[in-house]
C-alpha cells in the first residue's frame, strides 16, 4: 500500500496476524467441526492441532472440509485419522513460500502490532 494510506489517522495501527499456535489451531478445528455439525468432543483434537503446525486457519478449514468429503465418499463418519490424512497431504504456504513468510515476519517485528 502507498505510505500515505498507512499513516496515523487513516489506520490507527498496523496489526500482524501470524500463523496460529497449537491452542489457536485447536480452537479453529473446534469452530470448523461445529460449523459442519460435528461434535468436537468426538475427536482427538490434540493430534491434528499438533500436526497442523505452519498451517493457516483457512488451511485448517480446508482440511476439515476435505476430510468430510472423504468420509462422505466412503459412506462413513468423519474421524480424527481422516483429518490427519488431509493435513499430511498438504504443503502449506509456510513451507512452499517459507522465505516470503519469514520476510513478512521480520518486517512485522519492527513495524506492526502482533494480533495473535
Amino acid at each position: 500500500m502507498p505510505p500515505e494510506l498507512l499513516r496515523k489517522g487513516r489506520f490507527d495501527e498496523l496489526f500482524f496476524v501470524d500463523l496460529p499456535d497449537a491452542g489457536e489451531r485447536q480452537a479453529i478445528f473446534t469452530i470448523h467441526l461445529s460449523r459442519h455439525k460435528q461434535n468436537p468432543a468426538d475427536f482427538d483434537l490434540a493430534s491434528p492441532s499438533a500436526a497442523a503446525g505452519g498451517i493457516s486457519g483457512a488451511g485448517i478449514e480446508q482440511a476439515v472440509a476435505s476430510a468430510l468429503c472423504t468420509a462422505f465418499a466412503q459412506k462413513s463418519t468423519l474421524t480424527t485419522e481422516m483429518i490427519l490424512a488431509e493435513i499430511h497431504s498438504t504443503y502449506p504456504l509456510s513451507v512452499t513460500m517459507r522465505e516470503k513468510v519469514e520476510s513478512l515476519r521480520a518486517w512485522a517485528r519492527e513495524r506492526a502490532v502482533p494480533a495473535n
